[in-house]
């Protein structure tokens, strides 16, 4: 019986053990393909950057840049974030075996992750910027800004859902490196319905 629970374990482990391995290492096109998802990122979140870092307009009504509005100077620091991520992740990652090692899955997975939340927070906010410009606010009197500076909402827009894309590239690589910490750990024990369980009884 005691065999039996060993040999047991021991398939449960070689199972979790053999799917990472063929993950990470028994095939250089998945490896390749991860890569590439780490290397895309690099040049929307550039060309995301560029075009928000080059949003400004001067006519009559006055002067307006993105500069002077703390969501858009966030987006470009978290584009540039982004940016330098991925380019060193990528690298990493075509590396054979490189992130075989727990420190190094456990790495990907949490700075995947963090890097997800910091790109979308940066296209929530200026989202909901370009919402005001756009559309004002009669509560309070607000009227939009973008029929007076419509060349600098259209450059804005355009590096929002840039940014919105490379969140999409993040979502995936979240997928791919929580399955490939998660892959490393046995599932958990069943207990054996068949064993008697002795309960301790208290006289009164």
């Amino acid at each position: 019986m005691e065999k039996s629970d060993d040999h047991h374990k021991t398939s449960n482990g070689v199972s979790g053990g053999t799917a990472t391995e063929k993950w990470e290492d028994g095939s250089t096109g998945i490896r390749t393909a991860e890569t590439m998802l780490r290397l895309a990122p690099v040049g929307l979140c550039l060309a995301a950057l560029v075009i928000m870092l080059q949003d400004s307009q001067d006519n009559e009504f006055g002067s307006i840049s993105y500069s002077n509005l703390s969501a858009f100077r966030y987006l470009v620091h978290a584009n540039g974030i982004c940016a330098g991520y991925s380019l060193l992740s990528a690298a990493i990652s075509a590396m054979p075996g490189s992130s075989s090692t727990m420190p190094r899955v456990w790495t990907f997975f949490c700075l995947d992750q963090i890097l997800t939340y910091v790109v979308l927070a940066a296209g929530a906010v200026s989202t909901e910027v370009l919402y005001l410009a756009y559309k004002g606010d009669d509560a309070i009197t607000w009227s939009d800004a973008c029929s007076s500076f419509g060349s600098f909402c259209h450059r804005a827009t355009a590096s929002v859902i840039i940014t919105f894309v490379v969140v999409g590239f993040y979502v995936v690589l979240s997928l791919i490196s929580s399955y490939k910490l998660f892959t490393r750990f046995d599932p958990p024990a069943i207990a054996d319905s068949n064993k008697n369980v002795e309960v301790a009884t208290f006289g009164s």
